[in-house]
This record gives C-alpha cells, structure tokens and sequence, in this order.
C-alpha cells in the first residue's frame, strides 16, 4: 500500500463524484482535515472508515487499497484470493484446537492412570517392586506436562513448537553471518 498513491486516488474519486473534501468529510462523519491529509499523502484513513470511504466514493475496498479501479475480472480473483485465505485460516484455527484437545486429552489419560492406579494398584499387576511407583511418577509428570502445553498453546497465538521452529531458524541465520 502505497500511502501518497491511495491519497491521490481518494482526491480523484472525490472529484469525480462532484464532491468537496468538506461534502465528503461530512458524509463520513469526519473533518475536511482529516480527507486533506489522506489526499495528500499525510496518512491513510483508519481502517474503520474504509468501507464507507469506498462506499461514498462507489468503489470497492479492494480499489482504494490498491489506489486504482479494478475490472470485474480482477475484483472476482482478488475476491477468491481472500476467502481463500480466510478459508485456510480457519481450517489453521481449527487445526491448532484439535492439536490443543489432544494435548489435554493426552494429559487426562496419563493422570487418569495414576489415580487407577493408585486406588486398585492396576499397575502392581504387571510390575513388581518399583516400577509401579516409578510409572506412576512419570504419567503424572506427563499427564502435568500435557496439561501444561495444552493451555500454553490455548493462550497463546503462536505454539511452542512454532517458537522452537523460529528459533532454529534464527540460530541458523545467525551461524551464516
């Protein structure tokens, strides 16, 4: 996005459609500075008054983003680019919540074990000495540290295994210089 481009594209829009920047600023509920500074390449509108700025210039958002009017054809694919987008990003949303249900679920089980365990020794059955006690410490732990990653990656936009991806990647690049 081109900040002077979009500007100049406003100001041309406006005048083609009779408009002053005070007619138009009225319209949008805003100051005639407020459009001076957008024409002039001083700042972008905010992103709330995007849709009613193309709406009152009788184009499409997609245009005055790009600061140019677009063909059917054009507005069709960039349309298509952008559910697609937003297709693929729920089927990752959705995605990363069945990984998370896992985690928890995994850490369900592992503690699960232990409390049977601990209340009809399920596991002396199959050990002797020890182990049973050894075993249960360890699920516990895993059933802890699922639980754990479960609710990190819940509260969290990026994984743990995203950061530890990242950071390879970064530890990488740094070794190269």
């Amino acid at each position: 996005m081109n900040q002077e481009n979009i500007g100049k594209f406003i100001a041309e829009l406006r005048k083609e459609n009779n408009m002053t920047q005070k007619e138009l600023a009225e319209r949008l509920g805003i100051t005639d500075r407020a459009v001076s500074n957008w024409e002039n390449g001083r700042r972008l509108p905010d992103l709330s008054m995007i849709t009613a700025l193309a709406k009152e210039l009788n184009v499409e958002v997609s245009e005055v983003l790009n600061a140019k009017k677009m063909s059917k054809e054009e507005l069709e694919i960039l349309r298509d680019t952008i559910n697609n987008t937003l297709l693929y990003s729920e089927k990752e949303k959705n995605y990363k919540k069945e990984k998370i249900n896992k985690f928890f679920r995994l850490g369900l089980l592992c503690i699960l074990v232990v409390i049977l365990d601990r209340q009809f020794e399920i596991l002396s059955y199959i050990f002797k000495g020890n182990i049973p006690n050894f075993i249960d410490g360890a699920l516990c732990g895993l059933g802890l540290l699922f639980e754990f990653t479960g609710f990190y990656n819940n509260n969290h936009e990026i994984t743990l295994k995203q950061k530890k991806i990242n950071l390879k990647n970064k530890i990488k690049i740094f070794k190269k210089k």
